[in-house]
């Protein structure tokens, strides 16, 4: 059946000579894969513009319960990022981001919220003035929506014992939002996601390490 579903593209693998296969998460039926052809030829040059990482997509569809791979009938994006791919913190985070929600989002449950939220989060992120602790924020957000949310500090520390001033910031960013003023040093900033990382790592399975964390600690030092 054909549908329309909003859509984040989390990343592509190349297929054949000219094709890929993209993963999109989409509100109407969560993560799903489609295979697009032609866009690395020469016809097809720009095209494939369309299915970078984080692209906001408004779609049709086809779709089939019981196919694994999918095809794309129309794909247009609805937001064109300026200050991400401009701002060299905002595009550090949003290489963090990508990364996180590859690694911890497998599941389709609500999949029409958790839709709204990354689109909605991407684009505050492309507006914002002051994007250092967005990507801390994003993590206690995105945690609501994958069901572990944190009701309080302790269950983020595991009976880890840190700073008084960081066990503070990080009370503040459990209840805070994107536009919230927090003051936070840059030490306080890597010890607070370093504990939020391993929160996730207690909470989704097979987490790992992230690879970009080195350049996000070097780009917001």
């Amino acid at each position: 059946m054909l549908a329309k579903t909003t859509g984040v593209v989390f990343r592509f693998i190349k297929y054949g000579d000219t094709s890929i296969i993209v993963n999109i998460f989409t509100s109407q039926f969560g993560l799903q894969s489609y295979i697009v052809n032609g866009v690395r030829s020469r016809l097809g040059k720009g095209k494939i513009a369309l299915y970078q990482p984080l692209t906001l997509h408004d779609l049709v569809v086809y779709h089939k319960e019981t196919t694994t791979i999918m095809r794309i009938k129309e794909a247009k994006c609805i937001y064109s990022f300026q200050k991400i791919q401009s701002d060299v913190k905002k595009t550090t985070i949003a290489l963090f981001i990508e990364e996180l929600i590859n690694k911890a989002i497998k599941e389709e449950a609500h999949a029409s919220e958790l839709c709204d939220f990354l689109i909605e989060s991407l684009v505050t992120l492309d507006k914002i003035d002051k994007p250092e602790n967005f990507h801390l924020i994003f993590m206690v957000m995105l945690s609501r929506h994958l069901g572990f949310q944190p009701q309080n500090v302790n269950e983020v520390l595991g009976g880890r014992v840190i700073d008084f001033d960081e066990e503070k910031s990080l009370s503040v960013i459990l209840n805070a939002n994107y536009h919230s003023e927090i003051s936070i040093s840059n030490a306080q900033r890597r010890n607070v996601l370093d504990a939020l990382l391993r929160f996730y790592s207690m909470h989704v399975e097979n987490f790992g390490t992230m690879k970009s964390l080195s350049v996000l600690r070097e780009i917001l030092n």
